[in-house]
């Protein structure tokens, strides 16, 4: 039996990316602490909007101590606690009202402000059908076996009568505070021990006789330390980072906007756990806790039907001066200085908005930089020019930026008058500009986004990143040759710019320009080797040069540079965002598919280069894995079928032979217009005479 071979031409899709290497453990301060959980069954979610309890909280954060010693003092607790305040207050976490939240911060959390607040005002506010949260950062002590949380005016040689005792904080959470949801944070950081394993057992054990549910988060086992470092957000305890970082919606793993106890347990345990090399692991042991205790609502975050999310990346914050004010989607997380780069992990995987603010000067962006799951990428933030823009365009395109980190179309509707309000006061605003353009390619109104960066380029012809956008969106429309162009433009510019190399790389393969295509994607591989898409642009580059056996370990770079789904059964739909090119198959791809896409391209390439240097039984595998990617692609049913073809004329297996026509078959079911139809039809007659003849 003859298989006729065709060379296959398979649409492409694309992605721009700046991947970073993974993120390394910090120098850090010693804290400790332990988490206990008390709950018994799964919680459960709702597809509709929940009912939000009235709520109350404490929020106690102690860093200086008057009585303790030098070597006693801490760095961040009243930091953390003020994190932990707004994260409690946001619509988009805790939910909630803000004169309902006591904080107690530094002098104020002495002996006598805790006592009124634990036994005095939380017991006459709280109902039965209520929630109610207690924050700590702080010392604990241990004096005569009993534990004790360390108020700012503890004496050290009077811990008992100085000290807030855990079994009156227990009684007081057990019968005198109502509520059916009770949640206890506690991040006790300190310079030495906080108590011995066999003391801290006996607190858990108090807080398990709790009659009413209760979830009990603390930072870290019995026999560790918990850390506090700069690093974290510009200084934070590491537990007390990634719980903001869960109410604020990254603990969300069902996507289903809530964030209940279970989700905030398990996210806080394994990401600080990843943070810390498994130095500090929060542990949980279970109880009774009502597995419908809900800690954080984030509609913005709801994704119905979704998968869970992909695990979080990071940003490291470099910039030339000292003192400047960072953003990341309009939310001040920290400052800056000339040598000391702010480290953000914890970060959603997606497009951020990042600036850089100092006083008397013209921010550096806001700019999208990209997040990867499980990367970290570093950003470079210049200030260099004294501000001159009017006052009024300048709040307009704050306005307008407000609504834009929101992300949704009727919130870009809205960023869109803002922006052109900016614009029309500031016909030089050439960051209005962009954001237009922006969101009119968010709203899908091309034409008006065109417009936009034009304008923007006209007003400063050395706006790379608006270059660098426009020639992403002109690839994703197809305009190849103006995207060259502008991208050309870029990297003429700045050399070492390497997504403007990618995305140059992307287009000139597009083009059919192959060699030119190799030269840029090696230099963008030089410049950034983690960039995953690079080596998959560069992989499809040498196979269509028929240099089978270079492109293999290009796509086999990809692969590993984009596994973010591994140990995780190989089928959670992680995903990243970026402009996808239809080139016939899809004009834009739904964005949570693009990771699949990019998989099941990367694996059908290896499948037709192995098969072009007839290592067919590899060539199979390889189709199978794409095809598990997306089982309806036809260009791979054809490949994996060519491959059987090709595997039955060496082994003469009646199997091959049959696997072949199932391809051929379920290429034609899918799209029978195909080029490529005509040849398959003709192989399908082969097969079925050489399967006639061999019964």
């Amino acid at each position: 039996m003859k298989v006729l071979r065709f060379s296959l031409g398979v649409a492409l899709a694309s992605l721009l990316s700046a991947q970073a290497p993974s993120p390394q453990v910090p120098k850090v301060k010693e804290r400790d602490l332990k988490m206990e959980r008390e709950d018994g069954r799964l919680p459960t979610t709702s597809s509709t909007k929940p009912s939000i309890p009235r709520s109350y909280a404490l929020v106690v954060g102690i860093a200086k101590y008057e009585k303790l010693p030098e070597s006693g003092q801490l760095q961040f607790s009243e930091r953390d606690a003020e994190a932990i305040y707004s994260a409690l207050i946001s619509p988009e976490g805790g939910n909630f009202r803000a004169e309902n939240v006591r904080r107690l911060i530094g002098p104020r959390a002495n002996l006598a402000n805790l006592r009124r607040e634990i036994l005095e005002w939380l017991p006459s506010v709280a109902k039965d059908d209520d929630r109610v949260l207690i924050y700590f950062a702080g010392h604990g002590f241990v004096s005569d076996g009993k534990a004790y949380l360390a108020p700012s005016d503890i004496d050290p040689k009077n811990i008992k009568g100085t000290g807030f005792p855990m079994d009156t904080l227990g009684e007081a959470m057990a019968r005198n505070i109502k509520g059916k949801w009770k949640v206890l944070l506690t991040d006790s950081c300190h310079s030495g021990s906080i108590m011995p394993p066999a003391d801290a057992a006996t607190m858990n054990t108090s807080l398990k006789s709790l009659d009413r549910s209760l979830f009990s988060l603390t930072a870290s086992r019995d026999r560790e330390q918990s850390f506090e470092s700069p690093e974290w957000g510009g200084g934070h305890g590491i537990f007390t980072y990634y719980v903001v970082k869960g109410l604020e919606g990254s603990a969300d793993e069902n996507r289903d906007g809530i964030v209940n106890a279970d989700e905030l347990g398990e996210y806080v345990h394994s990401e600080v756990r990843r943070a810390t090399s498994g130095r500090q692991n929060p542990t949980s042991e279970r109880g009774s806790f009502d597995p419908n205790m809900m800690l954080a609502y984030v509609p913005s975050g709801a994704e119905p039907g979704n998968p869970p999310p992909p695990k979080s990346g990071a940003l490291v914050i470099e910039a030339n001066m000292d003192g400047v004010e960072v953003f990341v989607d309009g939310k001040s997380v920290g400052v800056v200085n000339r040598n000391g780069p702010l480290r953000l992990p914890g970060l959603m995987p997606g497009a951020h908005t990042v600036k850089g603010v100092k006083l008397g000067y013209e921010p550096d962006g806001p700019r999208e930089e990209m997040v990867y799951p499980g990367q970290e990428g570093t950003v470079s933030i210049k200030i260099m020019i004294p501000r001159r823009r009017t006052k009024a365009a300048v709040d307009a395109f704050e306005e307008g930026m407000d609504e834009y980190n929101k992300g949704s179309a009727d919130h870009y509707k809205k960023a869109a008058v803002h922006f052109q309000r900016a614009l029309s006061i500031d016909p030089k605003y050439s960051q209005a500009a962009l954001y237009l353009a922006r969101t009119h390619n968010l709203l899908f109104d091309m034409e008006k986004a065109k417009l936009y960066f034009k304008t923007a380029i006209e007003i400063d012809p050395d706006y790379l990143e608006a270059r660098s956008t426009y020639g992403g969106m002109l690839l994703d429309l197809g305009d190849l040759d103006e995207s060259i162009r502008q991208l050309n433009a870029v990297v003429q510019r700045d050399k070492n710019n390497s997504l403007a190399w990618g995305l140059l790389a992307q287009a000139l393969c597009r083009k059919d320009s192959f060699s030119e295509s190799i030269d840029a994607a090696r230099k963008a591989i030089k410049l950034n080797p983690s960039n995953a898409e690079v080596h998959l642009w560069l992989a499809e580059s040498l196979r269509r040069s028929n240099l089978f056996k270079e492109s293999i370990p290009e796509y086999d770079a990809y692969l590993k540079l984009s596994d973010f789904d591994s140990k995780l059964a190989g089928k959670l739909n992680y995903y990243v965002l970026g402009f996808v090119a239809g080139m016939g198959r899809k004009k834009r791809a739904n964005l949570k598919d693009v990771w699949k896409e990019l998989r099941s391209l990367a694996y059908f390439g290896l499948c037709d280069s192995e098969r072009r240097i007839k290592n067919f039984d590899a060539a199979i595998q390889h189709c199978q894995l794409a095809l598990g990617y997306d089982p309806g692609d036809p260009y791979v049913h054809y490949a994996l079928a060519l491959a059987f073809g090709k595997k039955a004329e060496v082994d003469g297996t009646v199997e091959s032979i049959a696997a072949a026509r199932k391809h051929f078959r379920a290429m034609l079911d899918i799209n029978s217009e195909l080029e490529e139809a005509k040849i398959a039809k003709i192989n399908l007659t082969a097969i079925d005479s050489a399967l006639q003849s061999s019964k």
